[in-house]
């Protein structure tokens, strides 16, 4: 049997539906959503204002949350404004992480993450979160300065969790270093390796994280099967075949030691249900989607009207297959860290636990 404190397995629970499968909403996004609200309305992305970002968040979160299981907000946009159009069921997730990142490493190619200045895991607690979430860029072949300063961003935040019995949910993006940019034949034969090696280093129990949020351990659009333009009209050679990415999926479960979901990446719709499909088949427990669900409804910006109208038709739809999609998805506790719901259980106490719970909430306990 595995405990939980009761922090952290009543917010799990309340992040999942009731046969514990994730289907959640991403509207975290900062920088990328600037950029493309600018060349929507042909400005430039600092034009974009912060009401600009905030009304466009609200929009997405109020129309798509209802289908979500949980919502992913970032505290200086979405959140002070989601808390009144999430539905009272649905489970809220806060960003930590500062949007984009420091170059590092000898040629300035390498990434390091930070936090939001003035923000933490004990606001975001504070605020109503049902869990935080940091998203970290990670390439196993970067600098040993570079991968130690993003393990300790990790940690910091693990503690801060355990220290606040809230649960951490960990995003890891990979990135090419030598390769020319990440839509090339030789990243998308690196990426299932990368994706691979940072959900191992990531499951280590050192840095206290309950869910990965991974990216899909290939590219599609370089499989044999659909290198020919089958997402996005465009011809690319073919690196692996399906069969290969099958086995990447299943050594990502492998390797994984806590329950993980998909991430989108900002692919289209029909890759990331092949993706969610592909990844459902190896282990994940749902996704954990934003752009693919709702990045089309930028083009209607600034009609707010057409945008609500997107959303309730495209928006809701997208959502609808994905969600029909991930009801296969393993639950969250039958993940063999867990070994079923009948076996997740909080620590053993007797009338007196409650006088002991504050202490027991602390770095290093189970």
């Amino acid at each position: 049997m595995t405990a939980l404190s009761s922090g952290k397995l009543v917010n799990l629970v309340r992040l999942a539906d009731a046969a514990g499968r994730f289907k959640m909403l991403a509207i975290d996004q900062r920088d990328s959503l600037r950029k493309a609200l600018g060349n929507a309305t042909g400005r430039a992305a600092d034009q974009v204002t912060y009401d600009d970002m905030a009304a466009t968040k609200t929009l997405i979160t109020e129309v798509l949350s209802p289908y979500a299981t949980a919502t992913l907000v970032d505290p200086v946009y979405g959140l002070p404004r989601a808390v009144n159009v999430i539905p009272g069921d649905v489970g809220l997730l806060a960003a930590t992480e500062e949007t984009g990142y420091d170059r590092g490493g000898p040629a300035g190619k390498e990434r390091k993450s930070r936090l939001i200045d003035g923000w933490s895991v004990a606001k975001a607690k504070r605020a109503g979160a049902n869990a935080v979430k940091l998203l970290i860029y990670y390439n196993p072949e970067a600098s040993s300065e570079v991968r130690a300063h993003q393990q300790q961003l990790v940690r910091r935040v693990g503690e801060d969790c355990v220290r606040e019995d809230i649960p951490f949910l960990l995003e890891l993006v990979t990135y090419p270093i030598a390769e020319p940019s990440a839509d090339t034949p030789e990243f998308a034969r690196r990426r299932p390796q990368h994706t691979i090696e940072s959900a191992r280093e990531f499951s280590k129990d050192e840095y206290r994280v309950d869910i990965l949020k991974l990216e899909f351990p290939g590219d599609l659009k370089y499989a044999r099967e659909f290198c020919a333009g089958a997402f996005d009209g465009k011809e690319r050679p073919a690196v692996y075949n399906v069969a290969q990415v099958k086995g990447f999926c299943r050594e990502l479960n492998e390797v994984s030691r806590r329950p993980w979901v998909i991430l989108s990446g900002g692919v289209d719709i029909k890759e990331f249900l092949a993706n969610l499909e592909l990844a459902l088949d190896g282990g994940a427990s749902g996704f954990l989607c934003g752009r693919a669900i709702w990045k089309d409804v930028i083009a209607k910006y600034p009609d707010r009207d057409a945008m609500r109208a997107f959303l309730g038709a495209d928006g809701v739809y997208n959502f609808l297959r994905a969600n029909a999609t991930a009801e296969r998805a393993r639950p969250w506790f039958s993940h063999p860290r867990f070994g079923g719901g009948d076996k997740v259980r909080l620590p053993e106490g007797d009338e007196s636990w409650y006088r002991e719970y504050a202490e027991g909430v602390r770095v290093g306990s189970s």
